[in-house]
């Protein structure tokens, strides 16, 4: 038997101010999150950025995501520098330092910050990758395998910028005294002594 078609529309009008509602709700949170990480990404984005330039005056030379072409302007490259106005930081989900050091098989070496979606919350994962060898794969060849090890996974909310400064300035400084000492070693070794190891993957 057909439905009549009021109750059609009755079910329909409920159904759609309910989609209604949820639109708005979801609206909101990410206008909310995205406003929280436009500010918070403004402050790391920055700190990545220094950090790099630290190393560059020990002539050891990272590469940055998202490029500083993106989030900076210069008055004289690269040390005297501002953010751009018209950058959206709120809509980077990756800031990372990748090694490009050739010699005792750093390439790679990555501190990482993430942003990823949870229960409906935006969490920042503050990670340290770095490549453990090689493999043969039957099928794909040679991949390399990278470690990782997670120095901070935590609600945006959460975020304490006093801790996460904490954990990049013991990690940086001991990445640069590995360098200084031409010893990888030294910072695989502090991460394993004080850090949880996470996730193993190829590439």
């Amino acid at each position: 038997m057909a439905a009549k078609q009021g109750k059609s529309e009755d079910w329909f009008e409920v159904l759609d101010k309910e989609l209604d509602k949820k639109t708005e709700t979801a609206m909101k949170s990410d206008g909310e999150q995205t406003s929280e990480k436009d500010d918070l990404n403004k402050i790391l984005v920055s700190d990545f950025w220094k950090i790099l330039l630290r190393f560059e005056r020990i002539n050891i030379h990272f590469s940055m995501e998202p490029s500083h072409t993106l989030f900076a302007q210069f008055e004289r490259y690269p040390y005297e520098w501002s953010l751009k106005d018209n950058f959206d930081f709120g809509s980077i989900n990756l800031i990372q330092l990748i090694d490009r050091t050739r010699d005792q098989g750093r390439v790679g070496d990555t501190l990482k910050l993430r942003f990823y979606t949870e229960k409906n919350a935006t969490n920042a994962m503050l990670t340290f990758e770095f490549c453990e060898g090689e493999h043969y794969y039957k099928y794909s060849g040679w991949k390399r395998i990278y470690g990782q090890y997670v120095l901070l996974d935590t609600p945006v909310k959460k975020l304490s910028l006093e801790q996460f400064h904490a954990i990049l300035a013991d990690v940086v400084r001991v990445w640069y005294d590995s360098h200084l000492k031409r010893n990888r070693d030294v910072i695989l070794n502090h991460l394993k002594e004080n850090y949880e190891k996470g996730e193993t993957f190829t590439d």
